[in-house]
């Protein structure tokens, strides 16, 4: 039974009662019922416009992790790019020789030109996404 049920039951309840209209228990009694009538009324509204909060708040909360899986869940490093076995050329900015790395001295970061010894960087960078984290 909703509280609005219950009202209504306490409002048939005292109309069956034929009390005495004109005495002061009477009196307060029917003012004491529509009270409670209509705070129950306010809570019935108070329950339907929380329900649909409720839909509305589902609806975003749903968007939002749609959100969230495009943006965390996307990867800009192309790891899919390099191979095992692949070499990559690279010109060393200091003899200008073309020289080949493997993948591993390109995922250090660093490696020794074999032509001149110059130490040469490699900037890689990376989302720090779950794919990258488990290659490390």
């Amino acid at each position: 039974m909703t509280v609005t049920e219950k009202a209504a039951y306490l409002k048939g309840l005292a109309s069956g009662l034929s009390l005495d209209e004109t005495k002061p228990e009477t009196k307060l009694i029917n003012e004491m019922i529509e009270v409670i009538d209509s705070l129950a009324l306010s809570v019935n509204d108070l329950e339907d416009e929380l329900s649909l909060v409720t839909e509305q708040l589902d609806a975003v909360d749903e968007d939002l992790d749609a959100l969230e899986e495009y943006v965390y869940d996307e990867c800009d490093c192309d790891l899919d790019s390099f191979h095992e076995d692949d070499l990559y050329e690279v010109e060393c900015p200091s003899c200008h020789e073309l020289v080949e790395f493997d993948e591993s001295s390109i995922m250090d970061g660093s490696a020794e030109c074999p032509a001149c010894g110059e130490h040469l960087e490699f900037d890689f960078d990376c989302c720090d996404c779950d794919e990258c984290a488990d290659e490390d």
